[in-house]
């Protein structure tokens, strides 16, 4: 299996979220277009998938509803990218992928 050290966003094309921050609305289509897209990347359905966002909000219920859905090995990265609000309401310095030190790059 091929080692995928840097997160990949897939925003564009299946976002858990159908509208910007703040509506939150939710994508009718996400479990149906995650699918589709995993299996032209010939993903099998059983291989670990870890969902990350900005705070681990939306990654959660990301997770969430594709567990429901019935698949097995989806995750939520815990504290996700930029982790949780210090105490003047900034993210990025109390946890999260980014603070950890961990590979990433902007795009």
């Amino acid at each position: 299996m091929e080692s995928r050290t840097c997160p990949r966003s897939t925003a564009t094309p299946c976002s858990w979220s159908g509208r910007p921050y703040p509506t939150g609305a939710t994508n009718p289509d996400f479990v149906e277009t995650l699918d589709g897209l995993l299996a032209e990347r010939g993903t099998v359905q059983d291989e670990p998938i870890y969902f990350l966002c900005r705070s681990g909000v939306r990654s959660r219920a990301a997770a969430i509803v594709m567990t429901e859905a019935g698949y097995k090995n989806y995750f939520n990265v815990a504290n996700s990218f930029e982790g949780p609000l210090d105490e003047h309401c900034h993210r990025g310095t109390l946890g999260g992928w980014k603070h950890q030190g961990l590979p990433w790059r902007q795009s």
